[in-house]
């Protein structure tokens, strides 16, 4: 038996043209939080969630300043990435259910990096038995919930998380 999974929003971003300008520095100047699936901002960094997830409720921790290297953060926006993280992952753990995270920087385009040029840390939520037949045979994620659905049910944490 052949399965086929239609994922056509995914050419979006394969055969899409990229802007001169960086994603990372783009989307919070645009004022579009909802729209850019930004869910928080601090003083130096900003909360999105990733726009193709490796599980439900993937986000990234990234700093507005343009940097590509771990060494160029201050002293300060490395504090507010770490801080972001742990709020992230008590909020994902509430909204989410979230048993474990996967956290990490990929620096480097060989280091896996599909933004090499802006640093930004990841937090992916985990859960027992998530690995599933999927990427393990056919290389496919499946994610059972739209991004949209996801930021409505994160947002409101953050916000609570805020005060």
């Amino acid at each position: 038996m052949t399965w086929t999974l239609w994922a056509p929003w995914r050419m979006a971003y394969i055969g899409g043209t990229r802007g001169d300008e960086c994603l990372f520095c783009e989307k919070p100047r645009e004022g579009a939080d909802r729209r850019n699936l930004i869910l928080f901002r601090g003083p130096s960094t900003y909360v999105v969630m990733n726009l193709y997830p490796y599980a439900n409720g993937h986000l990234m921790i990234v700093p507005y300043r343009h940097c590509s290297d771990l060494g160029q953060l201050s002293p300060e926006e490395s504090l507010e990435i770490m801080q972001a993280a742990q709020r992230c992952t008590r909020i994902l753990q509430v909204a989410l259910r979230a048993e474990g995270f996967n956290i990490g920087f990929n620096l480097g385009k060989v280091a896996g990096a599909g933004i090499a040029e802006h640093v930004h840390l990841h937090v992916v939520p985990r859960w027992s038995g998530d690995t599933n037949f999927m990427p393990v045979l056919a290389d496919t994620k499946v994610m059972p919930e739209y991004l949209e659905v996801g930021y409505d049910t994160l947002f409101p944490h953050f916000q609570e998380q805020g005060r």
